[in-house]
C-alpha cells in the first residue's frame, strides 16, 4: 500500500510499505479516504521531536471498514467511520474513567501513558496517511457515522482530532453562555476552539494570531481577529472589558509558539493568556508542550529543551487563575459533536482549504509547514474519491469562497467544497 513516511526533518515521501492487516482479534482494518495533516504532524515533520524516520504518519483519519478482527462483534465491514487519535483499550484505569487520551493498555512503555497513530512517543502505531489503517479494539475506537458519510467526509473527518480538540479546550476553560473568550493560535485547532466556544453561546470570541489568512476565517466564523503584529492582545481585550479582561481563555498553539518576526518563544501565549484573562478565569492549554524538544536548545535556549518554560506563575497565582491542559479525549465529545454536524448544527469544514491526493503529501507538508497564504487546512484522499467523484475543480476552497463572495452566495463561510461548487454549479 501507499503511505506518507516520514524520512527525517522536512521531508515525507509517498511509497508503498507492506499493508495494514488485522494483527489481534479485535482489531478492524480501514480503507482510508480522508486524512487530514494536522498542526501537531509539524513538530514531527520539522524534527522537533523524537519520531522515527521510516514510520507513516497522520492521526486524524476517517474512511470505511474491510475487515473485522473474529472479536469485533459491533463495527461491520463496509461501515463508514471516523477514528479517535487516541488509541485506547476501553478497560484500564484511564478508559473507565473517561480519560481514553491516557490509555495505560496501547502505551507500551510502563511509566507512560496514551497512544496515538503516526505519533512521537505514543506507542509504535502506523499513521492513518496511507491506504490502509489498522485500528486496535476497533468497536471501541471507531465511531461510525450515517448514511451522509461518503458525502459529508470533510465535516467528519474534523471528529479524528481538531473539533473534539478545539471542543476540549472550551471545555478546560470553563466556557458557557454568554462567556467573553479569548483564543490563542487561529490554525485549525485555535479555529476550532473559537467554533466551539460560538456553538457554547459565547458572547465573544476574540482570536489573536498574525496570519491575515487564518484571521479572515475566524472573522467569517463569527469572532473577532487580533492582528498579533499590529495589536496586543491583552490590551484590546482589556479595553473592551473595563480593564478586567475574559472570562476564560484557550491556548492552540504550544512550545513552538512565535511571534510575527519568527522569533520562537514558548512562553509567549501562556503569559500572554494569564494577562488577558480577569482574576479566577479558566485557561485550556491544547497547543503541544513536550519534556523534550531535540531543536529547543537552538531555537529558544536550554531549558525550553528540556520543557521548561518560563512561566509567569507569580501573576497566574495572584489573579487565582486555573488552568487545563493536555491532549483531548476525543471520545468524551465525538458522538456530541457527531451528532451536531448530521444535524446541521456544526460544519467543521469551513477551514478546509485544499484536498489533494495522497501522492501530493510531500508538497502539501511543505506549503502547510511555510504557513503559505491560504494553506489553513490540507486534507488528503489515499482512495483519490474527491478527484474523481463528481468532477470536483481543481480550485481551492479559498478560492471557491472568494468566488461565492463576489455574487454574494449566502453561506459561503460554512460551504464544504462540494457544496461551494453546487452553489456555483461548477
Amino acid at each position: 500500500m501507499k503511505a506518507a513516511v516520514y524520512e527525517g526533518p522536512r521531508t515525507v515521501t509517498v511509497k508503498d510499505v507492506p499493508d495494514a492487516k488485522i494483527e489481534h482479534p479485535c482489531d478492524i482494518l480501514v480503507k482510508i479516504t480522508t486524512t487530514n495533516i494536522c498542526g501537531s504532524d509539524l513538530h514531527m515533520y520539522e524534527g522537533r521531536t523524537s519520531f522515527e524516520t521510516g514510520r507513516t504518519l497522520g492521526h486524524e483519519n476517517l474512511g470505511q471498514v474491510v475487515e473485522v478482527g473474529k472479536a469485533v462483534s459491533k463495527v461491520e465491514v463496509g461501515d463508514w467511520v471516523v477514528l479517535p487519535f487516541n488509541i485506547a483499550c476501553g478497560f484500564c484505569k484511564q478508559c473507565e474513567q473517561g480519560l481514553t487520551n491516557y490509555c495505560l493498555t496501547m502505551q507500551p512503555k510502563p511509566d507512560m501513558a496514551g497512544a496515538a497513530y503516526g505519533f512521537a512517543e505514543m506507542g509504535p502505531y502506523q499513521g492513518g496517511q496511507a491506504e490502509l489503517l489498522r485500528v486496535p479494539y476497533g468497536d471501541f475506537n471507531a465511531l461510525r457515522l450515517g448514511e451522509d458519510a461518503a458525502e459529508r467526509q470533510l465535516d467528519y473527518v474534523m471528529l479524528a482530532d481538531i473539533f473534539p480538540t478545539g471542543y476540549h479546550a472550551t471545555e478546560m476553560a470553563g466556557v458557557k453562555p454568554g462567556d467573553q473568550t479569548i483564543v490563542y493560535g487561529a490554525g485549525p485547532v485555535g479555529l476550532m476552539a473559537a467554533y466551539s466556544a460560538i456553538l457554547k453561546g459565547a458572547g465573544r470570541v476574540w482570536v489573536a494570531d498574525h496570519q491575515p489568512d487564518r484571521l479572515r476565517l475566524a472573522e467569517e466564523i463569527g469572532a473577532i481577529p487580533i492582528n498579533t503584529a499590529e495589536q496586543d492582545p491583552a490590551h484590546v481585550v482589556k479595553e473592551a472589558t473595563l480593564g478586567l479582561g475574559a472570562d476564560n481563555g484557550c491556548e492552540c498553539v504550544g512550545y513552538q509558539a512565535h511571534d510575527p518576526q519568527g522569533q520562537e518563544d514558548a512562553t509567549l501565549t501562556m503569559n500572554g493568556l494569564i494577562d488577558s484573562v480577569r482574576f479566577t478565569g479558566g485557561i485550556g492549554v491544547v497547543g503541544v508542550f513536550l519534556p523534550e524538544d531535540p531543536g529547543g536548545a537552538e531555537a529558544q535556549g536550554e531549558p525550553e529543551a528540556q520543557g521548561k518554560v518560563p512561566l509567569d506563575f507569580g501573576m497566574l497565582w495572584f489573579k487565582g487563575q486555573r488552568i487545563g491542559t493536555g491532549q483531548a479525549p476525543v471520545k468524551r465529545y465525538n458522538r456530541a459533536l457527531r451528532d451536531l454536524i448530521a444535524g446541521g448544527r456544526a460544519e467543521p469544514s469551513f477551514l478546509v482549504s485544499h484536498e489533494l491526493s495522497l501522492d501530493e503529501a510531500s508538497s502539501a507538508y511543505e506549503h502547510f509547514d511555510n504557513r503559505d497564504d491560504g494553506w489553513t487546512k490540507v486534507v488528503l484522499h489515499p482512495d483519490g474519491s474527491r478527484r474523481s467523484a463528481g468532477g470536483s475543480s481543481r480550485h481551492t476552497l479559498q478560492e471557491l469562497r472568494q468566488e461565492a463572495k463576489a455574487q454574494n452566495i449566502e453561506g459561503r463561510s460554512h460551504m464544504t467544497k462540494q457544496q461551494l461548487e453546487r452553489a456555483l454549479r461548477r
